[in-house]
């Protein structure tokens, strides 16, 4: 069985969680506070980060991109025509497009505010800068998700998913980080409705079952986390 390194709230382990669950892989999962810098993890991981998936064999692919082209590489095969990393080279280049735009800056710009300042601080020292949200953040990622939303939009207006005409990774990453807002309350799902839409579809996968049951020690989930007929 293959091991995860995550945390329930981190956007890129959510990506992973779900692409494992389409590839029908169930590993154990291993929370990680990535932030408390445990030795144990930076051995496997020197960027102490999550996540990280470690395969019976003891090899570590650790980061969200590394894990979801090992994932293709090793089981993509075996989803045929519905394999989340397309085979013609201009798919593959769309889809790897997309997971860059939402790992990488919808990250940036929306959720590492939003987890960081309303989840990862709670659990931090003072030290490692912990404490109270900074607010200025806060109302940044919120101003933020606006125009992401927009063009979740405006893709799934001209496509059936994000990337095309199949779901693909793109789906599932972009699926991930709006996961994260949509727990703490800061979608604006009122703002899009094909965006809205698109995200029933994806939210209403088995794949996805799992995070909805995710929860925080003292912080309920905004009112349409768990709803799927929000």
């Amino acid at each position: 069985m293959p091991v995860l390194f995550h945390h329930p709230l981190c956007p890129h382990s959510r990506f992973i969680r779900i692409a494992l669950a389409e590839y029908g892989l169930e590993p154990e999962l291993i929370e990680e506070r990535a932030f408390e810098r445990r030795n144990e993890f930076l051995m496997i991981n020197p960027a102490g980060e999550t996540p990280v998936l470690v395969e019976p064999s003891q090899l570590a692919i650790p980061g969200a991109g590394n894990i979801a082209e090992y994932l293709d590489e090793a089981y993509g095969a075996h989803l045929g025509g519905h394999r989340l990393l397309p085979q013609d080279p201009a798919g593959r280049i769309e889809v790897r497009r997309l997971m860059d735009w939402f790992n990488g800056k919808f990250f940036a710009e929306v959720s590492n505010f939003l987890v960081t300042e309303k989840i990862y601080k709670r659990y931090m020292t003072a030290e490692a800068g912990g404490g109270a949200p900074d607010m200025d953040a806060v109302r940044a990622g919120r101003a933020n998700i606006r125009y992401h939303m927009a063009y979740i939009g405006w893709l799934t207006a001209k496509r059936k998913w994000l990337a095309g005409d199949m779901m693909t990774y793109a789906d599932l990453a972009a699926a991930a980080h709006l996961s994260c807002a949509d727990y703490l309350g800061d979608v604006p799902w009122t703002e899009d409705d094909t965006a809205k839409e698109w995200y029933a579809r994806i939210k209403s996968r088995p794949s996805f079952r799992a995070l909805l049951n995710d929860r925080v020690p003292g912080m309920t989930p905004g009112p349409a986390y768990a709803n799927l007929d929000f």
